[in-house]
């Protein structure tokens, strides 16, 4: 295809054997003159005007109607091809715009990731699934040589890769705070002072914090308008919610937050998680409170990593496998 020209006497010829003969190879060659203009970007209404072209070369008495209606025809694919354009484009941004946010994705993986650890006396058990590429779901552990155990579970109100950048910077802030302001209450306070501070004011942060004391055997706990988690009774095999008010993150630069204490006993469990679990919906119903603890009563007998992941995959079935958020959950046992 050197020319226009060139094309114009090939598809000429092409079309002047097929109208004759019905010829499959004149389609087959259609089809090749179709790829090598493809490959050397003519568009749909060029390739359009060369069939006019080419017949009326054939049959230069062509009725007015037939005519007008070729005309009519070479228009509606010039709007088309400006639209298939447009819609390439698109789809070239669109195909970097992924690659972006899996780069993002990855280095969210790598920046918010933790450990879970091995604390004398207990068992933990954490999943956390993100419903699209990034997740807005964030949990972190954090020891030290007592092995005192700190746990943080939060949800960025608002998705994307500006809810990884502002797990981030929380992850870093806390990992940057003196030891002797581990307390959940402070931990919270300076968490809203950074937040406040730093997150865009349509950004909310919502946040539970957790210290276990293994001297003590007692778990202190505050919250930033986080959703309420749970405190299994194994004696009894009852449920109590743990319940804690508080201002979101960076709602205002001097929220105060208040905290509990609560003496955990052998084989209970404490149940932490973000409202990716609790709001799950089957059809157009969000499931309640009750539903969800009948599915934690069903594998709580299980250790706590076991537990969390087979009621992940209940809850996966149930929403058929598309979670419309992310999913995060947290069980600690004490075991003596």
């Amino acid at each position: 295809m050197e020319t226009i020209k060139l094309d114009l006497e090939h598809y000429r010829k092409l079309l002047k054997e097929y109208l004759l003969t019905k010829n499959e190879t004149a389609l087959y060659q259609a089809e090749q003159f179709s790829k090598l203009s493809m490959q050397h970007n003519i568009s749909p209404e060029e390739i359009v005007n060369v069939h006019i072209k080419a017949l009326q070369e054939l049959y230069p008495d062509l009725p007015e109607q037939v005519n007008d209606s070729l005309n009519f025809l070479l228009e509606a694919m010039i709007s088309y091809g400006l639209a298939y354009q447009e819609f390439q484009s698109l789809r070239e941004k669109q195909s970097e715009l992924k690659s972006e946010i899996s780069v993002a994705a990855k280095m969210q993986e790598t920046l918010l990731s933790t450990v879970k650890p091995t604390i004398k006396g207990l068992e933990i058990g954490a999943i956390s699934v993100a419903a699209n590429q990034m997740s807005g779901d964030y949990y972190h552990f954090v020891t030290d040589e007592d092995d005192t155990l700190g746990i943080a579970i939060a949800d960025v109100i608002g998705k994307g890769i500006p809810a990884a950048l502002a797990m981030s910077m929380i992850k870093y802030s806390m990992d940057s705070f003196p030891e002797n302001q581990r307390q959940p209450s402070a931990i919270l306070e300076n968490l809203n002072r950074v937040v406040e501070r730093n997150v865009d004011p349509a950004m909310f942060v919502t946040m539970f914090y957790g210290l276990y004391d293994p001297s003590t055997e007692v778990f202190s706990y505050a919250s930033a308008g986080h959703e309420p988690g749970f405190y299994y009774h194994a004696d009894t095999q009852t449920f109590e919610e743990i319940d804690a008010k508080g201002l979101v993150l960076g709602a205002t630069d001097n929220a105060v937050y208040q905290q509990f204490d609560k003496k955990i006993n052998k084989n209970d469990r404490i149940i932490l998680l973000t409202d990716g679990v609790t709001e799950c919906r089957v059809g157009d119903r969000f499931i309640d409170r009750d539903e969800f603890l009948e599915v934690i009563q069903t594998y709580i007998h299980l250790p706590p990593q076991e537990a969390v992941e087979q009621v992940y995959k209940y809850f996966e079935r149930l929403q058929e496998f598309q979670f419309r958020d992310d999913f995060t959950l947290i069980i600690i046992q004490k075991m003596v």
